[in-house]
């Protein structure tokens, strides 16, 4: 059985967690749950960033030509 695709991304998640955190605190540079939080979200970004690259250099030339058309 597949697993089930969450109803909104990992990415909002982490971006709604980290402004909730940030609202109630003080001092957010010493926090390490939100350190730890916004670590997640970067790493999130970077594999989509990635997987993006990866289908763009997987296309090839066609996807380029196609797209300036």
């Amino acid at each position: 059985m597949a697993k089930k695709r969450a109803a909104e991304p990992e990415e909002v998640k982490l971006k709604k967690k980290i402004v909730a955190k940030r609202a109630n605190q003080d001092n957010p540079k010493g926090d390490s749950a939100l350190r730890s939080l916004r670590k997640r979200l970067k790493r999130e970004q970077r594999k989509r960033r990635a997987l993006a690259q990866r289908k763009k250099q997987a296309a090839g030339s066609k996807a380029a030509a196609t797209a300036s058309s």
